[in-house]
């Protein structure tokens, strides 16, 4: 476990930089004089930073939902969190009643989230494993994109509608510290709830017949562990919009490394959720389109299609 937390750190790491300099004019930036400093620390790193810090929340949010649903297919957003952050979001800045860059936004957005996770699990109930959670799932994350849509139909004016459409299809570009700031104390506070119920999310390697033997509050357990869940997406979902599948992607790519064991999944899937959100943008900054592709987009093409082997695999 330590060898491959070491390669992930390394090429994560890596990533950073080569996405850093990385840019439209290749790695020459000497030409550009006084102007390079800005391009590279005012405008490249955030961006990477962001990408990679978003990378580790998804990762780690997907790995927690896989462990405690006992469905190595779950995630953000076919759990209908991400949908239902990104609705309270955008409800909230419709109305009028928050800024674009506010401190109270991640926890508008965990709002959402947790209401979601209730619909859910009113929805599936007890039957957290198998398909019945994958098509509750599915339900709740239609509705929260059908109201996402009524609220962007109604739209104030033309602009609003591009920009909030945009911002929904997931990207960190023309992201600044400023996304970075607001995303970081949501992470500290999300992973210092999980790391307090270690224990009760480590206690899921047992059935759920010895796991209500242990003695734990479980109803109490579960829902901070989901507050800690909905705040990683929520945070992401302000700082970057809704990026779906590396909650997905994350943990499976751990457990091809030969973990399954609770914390250390969680551990591997952050930094191999941080690795593959740089992979991707750096993929999304070569692709020569007149438009840059937004990040979810491409995210989603690549996911998409190992949902679909997955299912297929648990079919077997």
């Amino acid at each position: 476990m330590l060898r491959h937390s070491v390669l992930l750190i390394f090429s994560t790491l890596l990533l950073l930089v080569i996405h850093t300099f990385m840019g439209s004019s290749g790695w020459g930036y000497q030409h550009l004089g006084d102007a390079a400093a800005v391009i590279l620390f005012d405008i490249r790193l955030p961006r990477a930073v962001l990408a990679m810090l978003n990378g580790i929340a998804l990762g780690v949010a997907g790995a927690v939902l896989q462990v405690i649903f006992r469905n190595p297919l779950a995630e953000p957003g076919i759990t209908g969190v991400a949908g239902g952050s990104a609705l309270a979001i955008v409800v909230v800045l419709y109305s009028g009643l928050s800024l674009p860059i506010s401190g109270a936004l991640p926890l508008i957005g965990m709002f959402g989230g947790l209401v979601s996770l209730a619909a859910l699990w009113l929805i599936a109930g007890r039957h957290t494993s198998g398909l019945r959670l994958i098509l509750a799932g599915v339900a709740v994350a239609s509705f929260s994109g059908a109201l996402l849509s009524l609220v962007l139909n109604l739209a104030p004016n033309p602009f609003a509608y591009l920009e909030w459409s945009l911002w929904l299809l997931g990207s960190v570009a023309n992201r600044g510290w400023e996304q970075v700031y607001l995303l970081l104390p949501s992470m500290a506070v999300a992973f210092a709830l999980l790391y307090w119920q270690r224990h009760f999310i480590r206690a899921h390697i047992f059935d759920p017949q010895t796991l209500a033997s242990l003695g734990f509050r479980q109803n109490w357990s579960l829902w901070w562990v989901l507050a800690g869940v909905t705040l990683l997406v929520s945070a992401s979902v302000v700082t970057a919009g809704v990026i779906s599948f590396i909650g997905l992607l994350a943990p499976h790519l751990a457990r091809l490394l030969g973990e399954h064991r609770p914390p250390q999944l969680m551990l591997l899937s952050g930094l191999g959720g941080g690795a593959l959100l740089l992979l991707i943008d750096a993929v999304v900054k070569l692709i020569p389109t007149t438009v840059e592709l937004q990040l979810g987009v491409v995210a989603a093409f690549i996911g998409a299609p190992w949902l679909v082997i997955l299912l297929m695999r648990q079919t077997r």
